[in-house]
């Protein structure tokens, strides 16, 4: 009996990605459930992550799986004989569980500060988030990708991020110098699974925007 995959959505959301990027590595056909994060969260959400209540939720024959690292982790290791994600040395693996965390902690946490709050009051947070992207760059290396000559588990971690990098830059009003990153990005979106789902930059401002008359710091 074929798998049934769904996955709970929100079409900007970098977290969510990583999830729609690592089944179509994978080749893994999922029904899309797109989640209004705005203004009521469906019922299936609330039931499947009743911790969180946030997606993304990848249900695989009825069983939920929830945060987005954990669950491309869950992809790789469930659908392992195709396109490996994660190194095979425990070392290797250990480092790119590591990177990825540092994603989420020193990029996004620290964007996000910049991207919610009163841009006059994240001076530290700018400079951070400017040296952290340095920082990858230097684990990146000379390498195309993050694992070496393979896309795998930190580049799916990090990518969603990079049409993020243009708001971070107008709302905060900062500059990111990173050009072995930009050079990194335009070869993941070479690969189809990139390109399909990454979003709009355009649609991230606008949505960023929003948000931010929403909670009122414009």
């Amino acid at each position: 009996m074929a798998d049934e995959v769904v996955l709970l959505d929100f079409d900007l959301s970098m977290f969510c990605i990583r999830v729609k990027i690592a089944l179509a590595e994978k080749g893994i056909k999922f029904e899309d459930k797109e989640e209004d994060l705005v203004n009521t969260k469906s019922a299936l959400l609330l039931q499947t992550n009743p911790v969180h209540k946030k997606v993304p939720v990848l249900i695989h024959n009825g069983k939920p799986i929830c945060e987005s690292l954990i669950i491309v982790e869950y992809i790789d290791e469930f659908w392992k004989d195709n396109a490996p994600l994660l190194p095979t040395d425990p070392y290797q693996r250990a480092q790119a569980r590591f990177w990825a965390d540092f994603v989420d902690n020193k990029v996004h946490e620290v964007a996000k500060k910049i991207w919610t709050g009163k841009v006059e009051e994240h001076e530290a947070e700018k400079k951070e988030l400017i040296e952290n992207l340095k920082q990858l760059e230097e684990v990146l290396g000379d390498k195309p990708y993050f694992g070496g000559d393979t896309f795998g588990f930190l580049d799916v971690a990090l990518i969603p991020f990079y049409k993020w990098f243009s708001t971070y830059e107008k709302v905060g009003k900062l500059k990111l110098d990173c050009p072995k990153l930009i050079d990194w990005a335009n070869r993941c979106l070479e690969r189809e699974s990139v390109s399909t789902f990454l979003s709009d930059e355009n649609d991230v401002y606008e949505f960023v925007l929003s948000h931010r008359k929403r909670i009122g710091v414009d």
